[in-house]
């Protein structure tokens, strides 16, 4: 029996004996037989719906990916957010006292986080340490380095970052300053860029989807045009008949959504071990960020709905067009 008939003759003969109670509850569980019998008529014709689950599957992969790649990069800038760290050097005859009055007065600052103070000893031991010249340091009489104040402001973007080095180089105590984050500002430029890449390649492929699910819910209905023809002279209405249609472009979206999961977890796992042997090298920890809870339930929905919204376009054009003839 076809899943047109399915649903149809379990509620003609009874839909008068109920009552409203009844009848709702009769109503979703007629929505819940022909949501079975959708999945089971993508059963009977495996090699079609598994070919079309499959082209939905990779149309999702791509802007999946995408995002991912924006995602991890994102999380490269983040890590570099002491690359916004200002600089201040202080002036050579200045005191200890002028210098601790001055740091109590940036940590109370609103657009300042966080501020170092590194003495003129801290900054010539850690010299020795690092650059290997600690002997021939031991023979300088005076200590050519200056008392420096790292400053991390709270908004660390690019250009509010070099307002706050402006306002800071006008301490009385300040002899100048350095911020270095023209680099962090490209890095920044190129997440912009990939972000609008990523948008733009998701809604081409997405509009891919919706005519590929189209086309697809096309060719079932004209598999079963002389059953819609049947049903209809038999009372049927339209909103019945979709209902089957609209269930299979549900069953597509789902199936493509796993799909496009599957094959972004799998491209990560193998592309982690390549990243591991390369960060080891660098002595980083670096991993992959996957596709949280969150955003495989936006990537289901997302399926789902391009599944529902191309199976109702195609069902809304091609079923009410579709009428009984005489003999």
């Amino acid at each position: 029996m076809s899943m047109l008939f399915s649903g149809r003759v379990s509620s003609g003969a009874s839909a008068r004996k109920v009552g409203l109670a009844r009848r709702f509850i009769m109503f979703w569980i007629d929505h819940f037989r022909q949501a079975l019998f959708s999945l089971g008529e993508l059963w009977r014709t495996p090699s079609a719906s598994l070919l079309t689950i499959a082209v939905l599957g990779v149309s999702l992969t791509l802007p999946t990916t995408l995002h991912l790649l924006v995602k991890n990069v994102q999380q490269i800038s983040d890590g570099f957010t002491d690359a916004a760290e200002i600089s201040l050097f202080i002036k050579e005859d200045s005191s200890d006292k002028q210098i601790a009055s001055l740091v109590h007065i940036l940590q109370a600052d609103k657009d300042i986080a966080r501020v170092t103070w590194i003495t003129k000893q801290q900054a010539i031991k850690e010299f020795s340490q690092v650059s290997g010249f600690g002997s021939a340091l031991s023979l300088l009489t005076d200590n050519p380095l200056p008392d420096v104040l790292l400053i991390l402001p709270k908004n660390t973007a690019a250009e509010q970052a070099r307002q706050l080095l402006s306002r800071l180089q006008n301490e009385r105590l300040v002899e100048s300053g350095k911020l270095d984050i023209d680099w962090l500002t490209r890095l920044d430029a190129i997440v912009t860029l990939l972000r609008q890449a990523v948008l733009v390649i998701a809604l081409l492929l997405l509009s891919a989807v919706l005519l590929i699910i189209g086309n697809t819910i096309r060719l079932s209905i004209m598999n079963k045009k002389d059953e819609i023809e049947v049903m209809k002279l038999v009372g049927a209405t339209d909103a019945f008949i979709q209902r089957p249609f609209l269930y299979s472009g549900v069953w597509y979206g789902v199936f493509g959504g796993l799909l496009a999961f599957l094959i972004v977890e799998a491209m990560l796992w193998w592309l982690q071990s390549a990243i591991g042997s390369i960060t080891s090298l660098y002595q980083s920890q670096f991993q992959l960020m996957s596709l949280g809870l969150a955003e495989f339930v936006g990537l289901m929905l997302i399926a789902i709905t391009l599944g529902l919204a191309g199976s109702y376009l195609s069902v809304r054009r091609h079923i009410s067009g579709i009428e009984p003839t005489g003999p």
